[in-house]
């Protein structure tokens, strides 16, 4: 085996780690779109920003769906977390401003 051929390999690799996360970017800016809309309609109607019920089953859903996919569900679990606090973030800001201050 050469010298070349695990390099060639690992950088084929990470090419496709590269994708997955490129992915991942865009299907959270997708995702936050349309949390942004429930965020605007829930402001509008004087809805409260969260929904421990939904999280609650969102929380369960996304952890048996790791469980099916080999995935750790604590890892999940974690994820789902960061990003419903993020969402709950911009429901707060769209309440009380009417808009989502960005970072930049």
């Amino acid at each position: 085996m050469s010298d070349t051929q695990p390099e060639a390999q690992l950088t084929s690799l990470r090419q496709s780690i590269d994708n997955i996360d490129a992915a991942l970017v865009h299907l959270l800016a997708e995702r936050f779109k349309f949390t942004q809309q429930v965020g605007r309609l829930k402001a509008a109607t004087g809805m409260p920003p969260s929904d421990a019920e939904r999280e609650r089953v969102q929380i369960a859903r996304l952890r048996a769906l790791a469980e099916e996919s080999h995935l750790d569900p604590a890892f999940a679990e974690k994820f789902l977390n960061f990003i419903v606090a993020e969402v709950i973030h911009h429901h707060e800001q769209i309440a009380n401003t009417g808009t989502i201050e960005t970072q930049p």
